[in-house]
């Protein structure tokens, strides 16, 4: 996670005007170690195997005794299972881990993991911005102005899980009452716990505040930047437009000083779905979508997905920010998590903004900006200038996949107003379907593309002309030493496919539908498929092509890693390439000491809940094979569990005839 600066500020119908900036750090926190936050309270979630009820602080006592430290229990979750408690005093990143271990060896504890600070996802944003492209542009934008032609969003309803709100009148029409999640009185910087004032008192903070060193900084108002994207009144002479601009928006306030706790922001998740949790009045106006433009590292954890998973059981469509490290987003939660819309950031060329996170768990993109190309770049929306309370309200340019985040929330409420029958899964599949492939360049993987609100919305049956869906590109082949022959498997839903383009990885190209190729050596090739509709739309498939020259070729290939060491509950990735025609796919880990589970699966990183296979009976000597694997790129991913491990070999190796 990278630290942001607040961007450009405008007067309520002038462009960009003044300019004020404020740095604000995103510490990285791992999957379920230990954040370096050292003057905010260190508490921890233990999950039990049961949901009965103990003499909970008794059982802080005890468990104090244990590690030698005062331990406080602070409450329950909305997951039942699962309890907070506070450390008095703040444990050495090692100590807490060996006592986290000590509190799992009780039978009836599932786990236990940090109650991780989560942080809100922007990125630096130093330069001018002009008006709002990300709405309008042909190259850039979400197709807005086509989609207000059929939509505004009247009857949907948003969930911010953000800073909380600050009063704006481009947007406070829009408001609904929410609630304020943060039970930690530091962190909440209002004076009190959890209430029903989801009002946003600033999140500023001063040097050495958070952790030793960390940097001053303003109150980011973050939540009513947010906010005002997806639902800031529109038409009214004043301000900036918001996406949905009929809808209602409800904050949930889970970030304050210095990020957020994972099990407030848990319980957010299930509140703002219409779910119970104890002590807190049930929700009134239930979200359709719930939109969380924050995080930190580490691959998805039970807490968020259980939270997740009860929220969309609820009907919720979950839309989260993919990150902004400019790195792989499986690394990254709630990005990683099943069930939920991890979404990308582009920039006003349509290409992958240099900040966003990308991958294989990316769903879709939408415009985050980038100010660093030129000031005009940036998202525009309502804000405070306010640098530790509430000041004046403003206009202010962020970039950020947390700008992105709300563009397809937004969306999604589009979609809820014109059919409220849909389900999570629909609206996701529906955004993917209808978005347009980027303009510009995307390195790693950009999901289906930017967003199209108005195709979206005829998708659910909003009425105009019927978009043209893409065309599904795909081939089979069958090779002979240095021949190949390729059969298409393309397919088109709503009409034909009039051309087809083959690359076939040496510099050879044929627009044959089902073409026979020799290649001049034997080796590995990236074959792909491009195919256009009679409507003009594409689709490409890529695949791996290995060939021989009749005396054996390669039987053989893959790598091995020596010496690997792992933290408490440490995953790390790999990828191998494995190439048409073989017959097995064996990997496994060996040696050193601790304790390591290894998972493989086809396409995309695994995690505890999704993999293809899965060896974790003990120890470090663990394995897989996959027989007559499909042919691409192979992930593995090794967890340590306990204490961590070390010392670990990794091999991975295909072989074919």
């Amino acid at each position: 996670m990278k630290s942001i600066l607040k961007g450009s500020r405008i007067a309520a119908s002038v462009l960009a005007v003044a300019f004020g900036a404020a740095a604000v750090s995103s510490q990285a926190v791992s999957s379920t170690g230990v954040t370096d936050l050292s003057n905010v309270p260190q508490r921890i979630i233990v999950q039990y195997s049961d949901t009965q009820q103990r003499d909970w602080p008794a059982k802080a006592k005890a468990y104090g005794a244990r590690g030698g430290v005062s331990l406080a229990h602070v409450r329950g979750m909305a997951l039942r299972d699962r309890q907070v408690y506070r450390l008095n005093q703040r444990m050495p990143a090692a100590q807490l881990n060996k006592f986290m271990a000590a509190l799992e060896a009780d039978p009836n504890v599932v786990s236990v993991q940090e109650d991780a600070l989560m942080q809100p996802q922007f990125v630096p944003n130093d330069t001018y911005y002009n008006v709002q492209w990300h709405y309008f542009e042909a190259t850039g934008g979400i197709n807005l102005e086509a989609a207000w032609d059929k939509q505004t969003g009247t009857g949907a309803t948003v969930a911010v899980l953000d800073t909380g709100y600050v009063y704006h009148s481009d947007l406070d029409a829009n408001m609904l009452p929410g609630y304020d999640f943060i039970d930690d009185t530091f962190v909440s910087n209002d004076g009190d716990g959890r209430d029903a004032d989801a009002s946003d008192p600033g999140d500023a903070v001063s040097f050495n505040e958070c952790s030793f060193l960390s940097p001053a900084r303003d109150s980011s108002w973050h939540g009513t930047h947010v906010a005002g994207t997806i639902a800031a009144v529109t038409d009214n002479n004043k301000g900036v437009s918001g996406v949905a601009f009929d809808a209602k928006v409800v904050p949930v306030r889970v970030l304050g000083k210095c990020g957020g706790y994972l099990s407030d922001i848990a319980d957010g998740i299930v509140w703002a779905s219409g779910g119970s949790v104890a002590g807190v009045p049930v929700n009134s106006n239930p979200a359709q979508v719930i939109n969380m433009s924050l995080g930190g590292s580490g691959a998805c954890d039970s807490t968020y997905q259980a939270a997740i998973d009860t929220a969309v059981a609820n009907g919720a469509t979950v839309v989260v920010s993919a990150g902004n490290s400019d790195a792989d987003a499986s690394g990254f939660r709630p990005a990683s998590c099943n069930n939920v819309i991890s979404v990308a950031a582009t920039e006003r060329f349509g290409a992958r903004a240099y900040y966003s996170n990308y991958g294989s768990i990316v769903d879709v993109s939408a415009p985050g900006g980038d100010v660093q190309f030129d000031g005009t770049h940036g998202v525009a929306s309502t804000l405070n200038d306010g640098t530790t309370s509430p000041g004046n309200e403003a206009y202010v340019y962020y970039q950020g996949t947390s700008m992105s985040a709300p563009h397809v929330s937004g969306a999604a409420a589009l979609m809820y107003a014109t059919d409220s029958g849909l389900t999570p899964a629909q609206v996701e599949s529906v955004l993917k379907s209808t978005a347009r492939p980027l303009p510009g360049a995307c390195s790693g993987g950009c999901g289906a593309g930017i967003i199209d609100a108005s195709a979206a919305i005829d998708a659910v049956g909003g009425g105009g002309t019927p978009t043209n869906q893409a065309p599904t590109a795909g081939f089979s082949f069958s090779a002979s030493d240095l021949f190949v022959t390729f059969t298409d498997a393309s397919s088109d839903s709503d009409g034909s496919i009039v051309s087809y383009d083959w690359d076939f990885g040496d510099g050879g190209s044929s627009s044959d539908q089902n073409p026979t190729y020799s290649y001049a050596s034997a080796g590995t090739y990236s074959v792909t498929l491009t195919v256009t509709d009679d409507d003009g739309a594409t689709d490409s498939d890529t695949q791996s092509v290995t060939v021989t020259d009749g005396s054996g070729g390669p039987t053989s290939d893959g790598f091995t890693e020596t010496n690997l060491s792992f933290g408490r509950d440490e995953w790390q990735y790999f990828t191998i390439e494995v190439p048409a025609g073989a017959n097995s796919l064996d990997v496994s880990t060996s040696g050193g000491s601790g304790n390591v589970e290894l998972y493989v699966r086809f396409g995309a990183a695994p995690d505890s809940a999704t993999y293809d296979c899965k060896d974790g009976g003990g120890g470090n000597n663990e394995s897989c094979t996959i027989s007559n694997p499909a042919a691409g790129t192979w992930h593995i991913g090794v967890e340590a569990r306990k204490r961590g491990a070390s010392g670990v070999q990794l091999d991975a190796y295909w072989s074919s005839n």
